[in-house]
Protein backbone atom coordinates (compact mmCIF):
# COMPACT_ATOMS: atom_id res chain seq x y z
CA UNK A 1 0.00 0.00 0.00
CA UNK A 2 1.52 3.06 -1.38
CA UNK A 3 1.54 5.78 1.64
CA UNK A 4 -0.05 9.27 1.07
CA UNK A 5 2.90 12.32 1.22
CA UNK A 6 1.88 14.56 4.15
CA UNK A 7 -0.85 17.07 3.29
CA UNK A 8 0.87 20.52 3.19
CA UNK A 9 -0.13 24.33 2.08
CA UNK A 10 1.75 23.39 -1.26
CA UNK A 11 -0.01 20.61 -1.74
CA UNK A 12 -3.52 22.29 -1.17
CA UNK A 13 -2.16 24.96 -3.68
CA UNK A 14 -1.35 22.12 -6.30
CA UNK A 15 -4.67 20.66 -6.01
CA UNK A 16 -6.47 23.65 -6.32
CA UNK A 17 -4.62 24.44 -9.52
CA UNK A 18 -5.37 21.10 -10.81
CA UNK A 19 -9.14 21.80 -9.94
CA UNK A 20 -9.45 24.97 -11.79
CA UNK A 21 -7.63 24.11 -14.23
CA UNK A 22 -10.24 21.39 -14.99
CA UNK A 23 -13.37 23.41 -13.94
CA UNK A 24 -12.54 27.15 -13.49
CA UNK A 25 -11.33 29.32 -11.14
CA UNK A 26 -15.06 28.96 -9.34
CA UNK A 27 -14.59 25.28 -9.31
CA UNK A 28 -12.40 25.99 -6.79
CA UNK A 29 -13.93 25.08 -3.24
CA UNK A 30 -12.67 23.86 0.06
CA UNK A 31 -14.71 20.65 -0.49
CA UNK A 32 -13.19 19.82 -3.76
CA UNK A 33 -9.59 20.55 -3.38
CA UNK A 34 -10.18 18.09 -0.06
CA UNK A 35 -11.60 15.30 -2.96
CA UNK A 36 -8.82 16.59 -4.76
CA UNK A 37 -6.13 15.25 -2.38
CA UNK A 38 -8.27 12.50 -1.22
CA UNK A 39 -8.69 13.86 2.59
CA UNK A 40 -11.56 14.94 4.18
CA UNK A 41 -11.95 19.46 3.82
CA UNK A 42 -11.77 19.86 7.53
CA UNK A 43 -8.53 18.35 6.99
CA UNK A 44 -7.46 21.78 4.71
CA UNK A 45 -7.90 24.45 7.71
CA UNK A 46 -4.94 23.09 9.34
CA UNK A 47 -3.24 24.71 6.12
CA UNK A 48 -5.22 27.48 4.90
CA UNK A 49 -7.93 29.43 6.64
CA UNK A 50 -10.27 29.76 3.92
CA UNK A 51 -11.07 29.89 0.31
CA UNK A 52 -9.69 33.01 -0.13
CA UNK A 53 -6.68 31.85 0.90
CA UNK A 54 -6.27 29.33 -1.88
CA UNK A 55 -7.08 31.94 -4.03
CA UNK A 56 -4.23 34.06 -3.01
CA UNK A 57 -2.26 30.95 -2.87
CA UNK A 58 -3.03 29.49 -6.67
CA UNK A 59 -2.72 33.20 -7.90
CA UNK A 60 0.84 33.37 -6.01
CA UNK A 61 1.82 30.33 -7.63
CA UNK A 62 1.17 31.46 -11.24
CA UNK A 63 3.26 34.34 -11.15
CA UNK A 64 6.24 32.27 -9.68
CA UNK A 65 6.18 30.04 -12.84
CA UNK A 66 6.51 33.53 -14.95
CA UNK A 67 10.19 34.17 -16.03
CA UNK A 68 11.42 37.14 -14.61
CA UNK A 69 13.31 39.71 -16.68
CA UNK A 70 16.68 39.05 -16.89
CA UNK A 71 18.03 41.97 -14.95
CA UNK A 72 21.54 41.51 -16.69
CA UNK A 73 19.93 41.63 -19.81
CA UNK A 74 21.72 44.84 -21.99
CA UNK A 75 18.70 45.12 -24.11
CA UNK A 76 15.06 46.28 -22.31
CA UNK A 77 13.74 44.53 -25.03
CA UNK A 78 14.46 41.20 -24.71
CA UNK A 79 14.24 40.87 -21.13
CA UNK A 80 10.44 41.70 -21.32
CA UNK A 81 10.03 39.59 -24.62
CA UNK A 82 11.12 36.81 -22.74
CA UNK A 83 8.89 37.18 -19.60
CA UNK A 84 6.40 38.32 -22.03
CA UNK A 85 6.53 34.90 -23.82
CA UNK A 86 6.98 32.86 -20.67
CA UNK A 87 3.69 34.31 -19.44
CA UNK A 88 1.62 33.79 -22.54
CA UNK A 89 2.89 30.24 -21.82
CA UNK A 90 2.03 29.93 -18.39
CA UNK A 91 -1.40 31.79 -18.67
CA UNK A 92 -2.26 29.15 -21.90
CA UNK A 93 -2.00 26.73 -19.40
CA UNK A 94 -4.06 28.29 -16.38
CA UNK A 95 -7.12 30.66 -18.67
CA UNK A 96 -8.71 30.87 -15.66
CA UNK A 97 -5.75 32.82 -13.66
CA UNK A 98 -6.43 35.84 -16.39
CA UNK A 99 -9.67 37.10 -14.34
CA UNK A 100 -8.00 36.62 -11.36
CA UNK A 101 -4.54 37.78 -11.23
CA UNK A 102 -5.52 41.42 -10.45
CA UNK A 103 -8.34 40.87 -8.94
CA UNK A 104 -6.46 40.08 -5.28
CA UNK A 105 -5.83 42.09 -2.26
CA UNK A 106 -3.17 39.91 -1.00
CA UNK A 107 -0.47 39.75 -3.02
CA UNK A 108 2.02 36.93 -2.39
CA UNK A 109 5.34 37.07 -2.40
CA UNK A 110 6.17 35.68 -5.59
CA UNK A 111 3.49 38.71 -6.86
CA UNK A 112 5.25 40.92 -5.40
CA UNK A 113 8.58 40.25 -7.05
CA UNK A 114 7.19 39.87 -10.36
CA UNK A 115 5.99 42.94 -10.32
CA UNK A 116 9.35 44.29 -9.13
CA UNK A 117 11.22 43.29 -11.38
CA UNK A 118 8.82 44.04 -14.44
CA UNK A 119 9.46 47.76 -13.01
CA UNK A 120 12.80 47.49 -12.50
CA UNK A 121 13.50 46.50 -16.32
CA UNK A 122 12.32 49.60 -17.29
CA UNK A 123 13.03 52.10 -15.35
CA UNK A 124 16.47 51.05 -15.53
CA UNK A 125 16.22 50.91 -18.86
CA UNK A 126 15.46 54.78 -18.87
CA UNK A 127 11.73 55.05 -18.69
CA UNK A 128 10.02 57.52 -16.84
CA UNK A 129 7.77 56.12 -13.84
CA UNK A 130 4.87 57.08 -15.37
CA UNK A 131 5.97 55.81 -18.71
CA UNK A 132 6.48 52.68 -16.93
CA UNK A 133 3.04 52.13 -15.64
CA UNK A 134 1.38 52.54 -19.23
CA UNK A 135 3.93 49.98 -20.83
CA UNK A 136 3.25 47.21 -17.75
CA UNK A 137 -0.41 47.83 -18.54
CA UNK A 138 -0.20 48.06 -22.19
CA UNK A 139 1.80 45.00 -22.58
CA UNK A 140 -0.48 42.73 -19.74
CA UNK A 141 -3.23 43.79 -21.52
CA UNK A 142 -1.79 42.33 -25.03
CA UNK A 143 -0.66 39.16 -23.46
CA UNK A 144 -4.12 38.80 -21.75
CA UNK A 145 -5.92 39.68 -24.94
CA UNK A 146 -3.84 37.40 -26.53
CA UNK A 147 -4.40 34.22 -25.15
CA UNK A 148 -7.95 34.68 -24.28
CA UNK A 149 -8.53 35.10 -28.23
CA UNK A 150 -5.97 32.23 -28.51
CA UNK A 151 -7.90 30.15 -26.32
CA UNK A 152 -11.14 30.57 -28.10
CA UNK A 153 -9.93 29.66 -31.89
CA UNK A 154 -10.70 26.65 -33.42
CA UNK A 155 -7.82 26.22 -34.24
CA UNK A 156 -4.37 24.53 -32.53
CA UNK A 157 -2.71 22.89 -35.27
CA UNK A 158 -1.92 23.57 -39.10
CA UNK A 159 -3.79 20.84 -40.59
CA UNK A 160 -6.73 22.68 -38.33
CA UNK A 161 -6.23 26.00 -40.06
CA UNK A 162 -6.45 24.47 -43.11
CA UNK A 163 -9.75 22.45 -42.23
CA UNK A 164 -11.60 25.78 -40.61
CA UNK A 165 -10.33 28.19 -43.49
CA UNK A 166 -10.87 25.76 -46.34
CA UNK A 167 -14.31 25.52 -44.78
CA UNK A 168 -14.82 29.03 -44.71
CA UNK A 169 -13.52 29.63 -47.83
CA UNK A 170 -15.86 27.40 -49.95
CA UNK A 171 -19.13 28.89 -48.36
CA UNK A 172 -18.09 32.65 -49.30
CA UNK A 173 -20.17 34.23 -52.03
CA UNK A 174 -18.20 34.10 -55.43
CA UNK A 175 -16.84 37.59 -55.72
CA UNK A 176 -18.67 39.27 -53.03
CA UNK A 177 -15.52 39.46 -50.94
CA UNK A 178 -12.11 39.65 -52.21
CA UNK A 179 -9.94 40.67 -49.72
CA UNK A 180 -11.06 37.82 -47.36
CA UNK A 181 -10.81 35.54 -50.19
CA UNK A 182 -7.07 36.90 -50.71
CA UNK A 183 -6.31 36.75 -46.41
CA UNK A 184 -7.16 33.00 -46.92
CA UNK A 185 -5.82 31.46 -50.08
CA UNK A 186 -3.03 33.68 -50.05
CA UNK A 187 -2.15 34.26 -46.36
CA UNK A 188 -3.42 31.31 -44.46
CA UNK A 189 -3.55 28.47 -46.53
CA UNK A 190 0.01 29.09 -48.01
CA UNK A 191 2.47 26.14 -46.95
CA UNK A 192 4.39 27.05 -43.63
CA UNK A 193 1.54 29.51 -42.32
CA UNK A 194 1.97 28.97 -38.24
CA UNK A 195 -1.09 32.05 -36.88
CA UNK A 196 1.01 31.19 -33.69
CA UNK A 197 3.83 33.44 -34.49
CA UNK A 198 1.31 36.38 -34.33
CA UNK A 199 2.00 36.71 -30.90
CA UNK A 200 5.75 37.86 -31.22
CA UNK A 201 4.82 40.01 -34.39
CA UNK A 202 2.48 41.76 -32.32
CA UNK A 203 4.65 42.10 -29.32
CA UNK A 204 7.43 43.88 -31.36
CA UNK A 205 5.21 46.11 -32.49
CA UNK A 206 4.15 47.10 -29.13
CA UNK A 207 8.43 47.26 -27.82
CA UNK A 208 9.16 49.20 -30.63
CA UNK A 209 6.21 51.99 -30.17
CA UNK A 210 7.78 51.74 -26.39
CA UNK A 211 11.30 52.34 -27.31
CA UNK A 212 10.31 55.33 -28.86
CA UNK A 213 9.00 56.27 -25.88
CA UNK A 214 11.70 55.68 -23.58
CA UNK A 215 13.40 58.94 -23.10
Amino acid sequence: MTSRPPLSRARVLDAAIRVADRGGVEAITMRRVAQELGVEAMSLYHHVPNKDAILDGVVDAVFSAIDLPDPDCTDWRDAIRVRATSARTVLSQHTWALGLMDSRRNPGPATLRHHDAVLGALRTAGFSLPTAAHAISLIDSYIGGYVLQETALPITTPDDVEEVAGAILDSLPTGELPYLTEMIVDHALRPGYDHTTEFAYGLDLILDALESRRT
